[in-house]
């Protein structure tokens, strides 16, 4: 898995041969839409992975071959199109993210769009809605300071303004898992970590390796 993370988006020339898919994800759906990295542990030689269709119940979890990748697009990459999205893409989620894109170049840390947005760039495929989600996540290695905790307010404080009225479902990554943003920001004392191994629930996510 070192190769892969979370939320990479991935295309595969075949998935295993006992693989037992749903019948939304036919092969014409296959042939254009990316399978998503998700965490969790994997067979030697194959990487977790998560199909999606065109409905939210349209969720799918298997497990692809690391030989059968023909193509990977990461968060990152997709960070570049936050402003200029392809033609035909209009609704709320990328209105706030084209808000919200300086704001995270500003803060230096890796950024990008995941969830439907992301999926929508990468594939081109009409996913979104009206009322899609802003599902973002951000690297970040170690605590945030005063500065960088003010900072990563401001940007949940856009997103979620009168102004784009958008949820965000903003996920940091530690480097060795993942969590959600507003639980920390709740100061809860401990967050629900997802890592390969599973959830677990920590007041330390900086320090599980």
């Amino acid at each position: 898995m070192d190769a892969w993370r979370a939320h990479d988006l991935l295309w595969a020339s075949c998935l295993p041969e006992d693989a037992t898919l749903p019948a939304w994800a036919d092969a014409a759906w296959l042939r254009a839409a990316p399978l998503v990295v998700r965490r969790a542990s994997a067979t030697l030689g194959r990487i977790p992975v998560g199909l999606r269709g065109m409905l939210r119940s349209e969720r799918h979890a298997c497990e692809v071959d690391a030989a059968a990748v023909v193509r990977r697009v990461t968060p990152e990459a997709l960070a570049r199109l936050a402003r200029t999205p392809p033609p035909g893409f209009d609704c709320t989620a990328l209105d706030a993210l084209r808000q919200v894109a300086p704001l995270l170049d500003a803060t230096g840390w890796a950024w990008g769009p995941t969830g439907g947005v992301g999926f929508a760039l990468a594939s081109g495929l009409p996913v979104l809605r009206a009322d899609s989600d802003l599902d973002l996540v951000l690297r970040i290695a170690a605590p945030p300071d005063g500065a960088q905790a003010e900072a990563l307010r401001a940007i949940a404080a856009s997103v979620t303004s009168r102004i784009t009225a958008c949820r965000l479902d903003l996920q940091i990554d530690t480097g060795h898992g993942g969590f959600a943003y507003a639980e920390w920001a709740a100061g809860r004392g401990r967050v629900l970590l997802k890592t390969e191994r599973g959830p677990v629930l920590t007041a330390a996510p900086w320090e599980l390796a």
